[in-house]
């Protein structure tokens, strides 16, 4: 029986029990009121029908109990029944609320996720001889949608990406990804090195955003058999060889996010690393490593990458891999999380 099943059968087992135990002791420990646990379990592991079941059954249930306890007319019955009817009604209240605000929540969150792919521009899935896979998923803060953003375009040299997160949640957030995005299409086109697309998207927002807001990001260019990184606060990538190893590809040092890098001497350094048939490098963003289980730990995205990203097909890969985030969550993510997965076919 699985876990859902036993939490339905709940409240029906306390009736149950609350039954044989009224038969064994009789009337002297007054344990008819406890039938109530009854719609107050059901309220919590089912929905308004369930509740309604469950204090239909505590109602039936009261009455051969209270004959054979020699309770029938007598004022403990009624005061029973009365409480009986008043926590079902309760209860049943609060399911149809709870209904309600789930019902709004999914709303908003599929407005968000239309908001956002609106704003943001589809991403090729095939490049050459790169194939290319997405994974997004909402948060479950109602229409808080955050600012995580993502593109591929082709430059001069090669196949560039990006992948960042606006500080911040809502539109605002959404419009600045979606200005980050539009920004490095045209500099991805146009700028020679990655480096100089880094410092166009920096002037662009030095131009948007004010005060302390930044966005961090990480450039790449996959070019030949090489891939260069340009890293601007954010979580390093994943690179995933053929051969079945795992590297953190960590910049050579820190460096200030978009929006800040005033504040640094310098900004980053451009940094290079072989990639080969059959490797694989995932991007992803905070929402991804920082999401935790019920015992407050963090998804181990290193651990599990390797073993999950090994289909056929990339964006089955990144689906496998993303439904394994939401299960060791334990159910919707508290923060927007976005991977992307870049794959060089084998020859």
């Amino acid at each position: 029986m699985g876990t859902e099943a036993v939490l339905r059968a709940l409240p029906f087992a306390a009736m149950g029990a609350v039954a044989v135990l009224d038969l064994l002791v009789g009337p002297s420990m007054g344990l008819l009121p406890l039938l109530t646990l009854g719609p107050a379990f059901a309220a919590v592991t089912g929905g308004v029908r369930h509740t309604a079941l469950a204090g239909l059954v505590a109602l039936i249930l009261s009455v051969p109990l209270a004959y054979h306890d020699r309770l029938l007319g007598r004022t403990q019955i009624i005061i029973t029944l009365a409480a009986i009817v008043g926590v079902t009604a309760a209860a049943m209240l609060v399911c149809r609320l709870r209904a309600e605000g789930e019902r709004k929540l999914t709303g908003a969150r599929l407005v968000a996720e239309a908001v956002q792919r609106v704003l943001m521009h589809p991403v090729p899935r095939r490049a050459g001889d790169l194939r290319i896979a997405l994974s997004y998923t909402s948060a479950a803060t109602g229409a808080r949608i955050g600012g995580d953003l993502y593109d591929v375009a082709r430059g001069p040299g090669g196949v560039r990406v990006i992948v960042g997160d606006v500080q911040g949640k809502g539109l605002n957030a959404v419009e600045t990804a979606a200005s980050v995005v539009g920004a490095f299409r045209e500099a991805a086109y146009d700028e020679p090195t990655l480096t100089d697309v880094g410092r166009r998207l920096e002037s662009h927002l030095g131009r948007r955003l004010g005060g302390e807001r930044f966005v961090t990001a990480v450039l790449a260019e996959v070019c030949g058999d090489r891939i260069s990184l340009l890293n601007y606060g954010h979580p390093p990538p994943l690179l995933l060889t053929a051969g079945g190893c795992v590297r953190r590809l960590e910049p050579p040092e820190e460096t200030p996010p978009l929006g800040l890098v005033a504040l640094a001497p310098a900004g980053p350094k451009p940094y290079e690393c072989a990639f080969r048939s059959g490797d694989q490098i995932l991007f992803y963003t905070d929402g991804v490593i920082e999401a935790r289980d019920r015992g407050g730990a963090f998804y181990p995205l290193e651990d599990r990458a390797p073993r999950l990203l090994l289909a056929g097909d990339p964006q089955t890969s990144l689906d496998l891999l993303e439904r394994d985030l939401v299960a060791h969550v334990g159910g919707p993510i508290p923060d927007d999380a976005a991977m992307l997965l870049v794959r060089r076919e084998r020859a």
